[in-house]
């Protein structure tokens, strides 16, 4: 009896031991992958690098599609972040801006000015401000696995060339949905308008919204000088870097092996990202600028003299912001920067 009680106990005990891999690996047939904008752009061919990466490495075990346009969340930027913790969406490559209304601390990078160059950005999304950062997000209900970029948002518009604050003065521009946007558009005397990217570009080719501000992959994948944008200033006031991010209960599903592959994926997709985001925009290879010239558009690119004059402009809301952001976080940013190489 004792032997035939102990048999039936190693039994369940295999049992047990076959079924615990068996839940664990039990996957879905197709994850939901969002972005904000597709594959002609920078942002959108990081995602893609990723999910081709994936699914070769795991033999397809992991099977990713890419959702545009952030249709997930019916086009609203602001509402993707909420969506990844809530299980609507499995996976992103995620903007900053988008998603500093959910964590405070990421409107960081949107500070006015304070990333002077491409060594800068580097600076804090690879050191400790950087790791900090997925720490805040990861206490949020989301994995983050890598950093890539959509780049320095430089200001276009139809009206003028803009070389001081004052020739902002009264100018519609679209801005993201984001506080910190429209507080520094306010400083420079701008007229900043919230909306979305899809509403944004027949209201720039109407008259009704004058400029924007985007990186410059953007500006030449949605052929912006066709939609009246004529003036471009290089001015360098904020960056936007890119996180890609699993939802939580997603990530706890799948096997340590399985999470390896794609956090190493995620890391290669966004360095492959970067260096596709940064191309012709950094000396001396300039054939970005010079594409969007050959267009027929004014490009500035302004003197150390002239970016001052921009940065006086704004000190005040920096400072206001800093405070919100959190000093701390931002006083380690700035002695990042300062110590950059």
């Amino acid at each position: 009896m004792k032997r035939t009680i102990m048999l039936a106990l190693a039994a369940s005990a295999l049992a047990l031991a076959v079924g615990a891999p068996q839940a664990q690996t039990k996957y879905k047939d197709e994850y939901k992958v969002s972005t904000v904008v597709g594959t002609a752009f920078p942002w959108g061919k990081g995602a893609e690098i990723w999910i081709d990466l994936v699914r070769q490495r795991t033999n397809g075990r992991i099977n990713m599609k890419l959702y545009p346009g952030v249709s997930l969340v019916q086009g609203d930027q602001t509402r993707e972040f909420t969506a990844i913790r809530q299980g609507i969406i499995d996976m992103a490559v995620g903007s900053t801006i988008n998603w500093s209304p959910q964590v405070r601390e990421l409107n960081l990078f949107s500070l006015p000015f304070l990333m002077p160059d491409y060594k800068a950005i580097d600076a804090l999304t690879q050191g400790d401000v950087g790791k900090q950062l997925f720490g805040i997000l990861e206490k949020q209900g989301v994995v983050p696995l890598a950093w890539g970029e959509n780049g320095y948002r430089e200001l276009t518009n139809s009206k003028r060339d803009v070389r001081k604050p004052e020739d902002l003065k009264g100018m519609k521009i679209r801005v993201v949905g984001s506080p910190l946007f429209l507080d520094t558009f306010r400083a420079l005397g701008a007229n900043p308008t919230q909306m979305s990217w899809a509403d944004a570009q027949p209201a720039f080719a109407s008259g009704a919204v004058d400029g924007q501000e985007n990186p410059m992959s953007i500006f030449t994948a949605a052929k912006l000088h066709t939609v009246n944008q004529k003036f471009v200033t290089m001015w360098g006031y904020v960056a936007d870097p890119l996180i890609f991010v699993v939802n939580r209960e997603v990530w706890e599903s799948w096997t340590p092996a399985d999470r390896e592959i794609v956090r190493q994926a995620a890391i290669e997709a966004g360095k492959q990202e970067i260096d596709i985001a940064r191309k012709g925009l950094v000396a001396p290879d300039l054939s970005t600028v010079k594409t969007v010239q050959a267009l027929g558009v004014n490009v500035t690119s302004l003197t150390p003299q002239e970016r001052d004059a921009f940065i006086t402009a704004t000190r005040r809301v920096y400072a206001q912001w800093k405070a919100t952001i959190g000093a701390d976080l931002v006083t380690k940013a700035e002695a990042a920067i300062a110590a950059r190489k």
